[in-house]
């Protein structure tokens, strides 16, 4: 019998570590589950659960799939009942009050049921989009104080927008659609001029706002990928809790199998929103990926998010590595990857133009998820990107990060995005 079904006096001090579960070898049953190298770990929160009735049936066994021209991995993993038999048991959680849980804690477990945030929570998220972008606020908010209108406030801008990483043409296109509205409106008072600039910024960057769409393909697979440090697996959990909160189930595949504990990481967070984690250890990551979309198909989700290894685009042979995953995926789905994903580091400036444009030549990109806007981060780079500054192709923006909790991650709106950049309409123009 699985430990999980044990009574337990009292609820343990949660451990997200240690989220495998060993049990002896089980003899398959079916040929739509995974092979038995692979390991489908049951990401649910530390919790008390009650003994089954007697009655109550054990969960069906894992049963092999075959990939035939995949490579197996080294070493076998245990195999724990699918997701849809684990979920049957539905004890009560010591960690909630019986209320819908829409904390930032990112240990809070999430109600699959609660509504969409209220308008409240969007508010709260401008305010914490224009402090992680204060830095640029601050610097461009303060040149439209106590100066006139004239041919230095111009120049002095256009420093203020290089600086803020948005680059030669992106500053020099914004620019001259601003002069030629000043001219055109005969705005005479400085904080005419920044609502002017705002509304402009805004047309600017609308060309990256697009909605990330669920529901086209069944289920909908999602490959992430980026380099070390800019935060994937992070934003793969994030991303998770924000699909949920649509009402779409998740599978997750620990493809990153290059880094340390990686695997361990993207389990954490599978147990955190209550999802399944398909991983293998020292498995090869495209065969991740096979079994996952596979087992995405038997268990009916909605998404499939495959984490990739992070990795430099001058690191061509584990570039080619990730080009060997996508056609590994198409494989096992031949309209799949439905979405390509880059992670980018928010704090890297210029710097995130060659990052797109090398993964957009390997992999065809679909869109971006941008984080750490809470830090450094000057945030004009997205104004590069839309100009298509430096040979770029104006990616879609999904997603932008401005911290740490689950709620952190959201949708990218250009409005707000600008509102942010330039610190705020003035109140007596809102």
């Amino acid at each position: 019998m699985f430990s999980f079904f044990k009574r337990k006096k009292s609820p343990p001090v949660p451990d997200l570590s240690q989220d495998l579960v060993d049990t002896p070898d089980i003899a398959p049953v079916a040929p739509t589950e995974l092979p038995p190298e692979t390991l489908a770990v049951v990401a649910a929160q530390p919790q008390t659960e009650p003994a089954l009735p007697e009655t109550a049936a054990a969960p069906p066994e894992a049963a092999p799939l075959v990939a035939d021209d995949l490579p197996a991995p080294d070493t076998r993993a245990a195999a724990v009942p699918p997701a849809d038999q684990a979920d049957v048991v539905q004890p009560p959680d010591p960690w909630s009050d019986g209320t819908p849980n829409i904390s930032p804690d990112p240990l809070a477990r999430l109600d699959k049921t609660a509504a969409p945030a209220p308008a409240a929570e969007s508010t709260s998220w401008l305010g914490r989009l224009r402090q992680g972008l204060s830095r640029t606020g601050q610097s461009l908010g303060s040149l439209f104080v106590g100066v006139k209108v004239d041919e230095s406030l111009f120049e002095e801008l256009e420093t203020a927008l290089i600086m803020a990483d948005a680059g030669v043409e992106a500053t020099e296109k914004l620019l001259t659609q601003l002069r030629a509205r000043v001219r055109k409106q005969r705005l005479d008072q400085p904080d005419a001029v920044r609502a002017a600039l705002q509304d402009i910024l805004t047309d600017h960057l609308k060309v990256l706002e697009k909605p990330f769409v669920v529901g086209e393909a069944a289920p909908m697979v999602v490959m992430i990928a980026g380099v070390n440090g800019a935060g994937k697996t992070t934003s793969i959990g994030k991303l998770t809790h924000a699909l949920q909160a649509r009402q779409a189930s998740v599978l997750l595949a620990a493809g990153d199998t290059f880094r340390a504990a990686a695997r361990e990481q993207l389990v954490a967070w599978g147990t955190r929103n209550g999802v399944t984690v398909i991983a293998q250890e020292g498995g090869d990551p495209a065969a991740v990926a096979f079994d996952a979309v596979n087992a995405g198909r038997a268990r009916s989700a909605d998404v499939v998010l495959v984490d990739t290894a992070g990795r430099l685009p001058t690191q061509l042979h584990l570039m080619e590595e990730l080009k060997k995953i996508k056609r590994v995926i198409a494989k096992a789905d031949s309209g799949a990857p439905h979405e390509i994903l880059l992670v980018v580091d928010g704090n890297t400036g210029q710097n995130a133009l060659a990052q797109i444009r090398a993964f957009d030549a390997a992999l065809g990109l679909t869109g971006l998820v941008v984080t750490k806007l809470d830090g450094t981060a000057r945030g004009g780079t997205l104004a590069a990107v839309a100009a298509g500054s430096q040979g770029v192709r104006p990616v879609p923006v999904y997603w932008i990060g401005v911290g740490e909790g689950m709620q952190d991650l959201q949708p990218f709106v250009a409005a707000e995005f600008a509102d942010a950049l330039l610190g705020g309409r003035p109140d007596s123009l809102k």
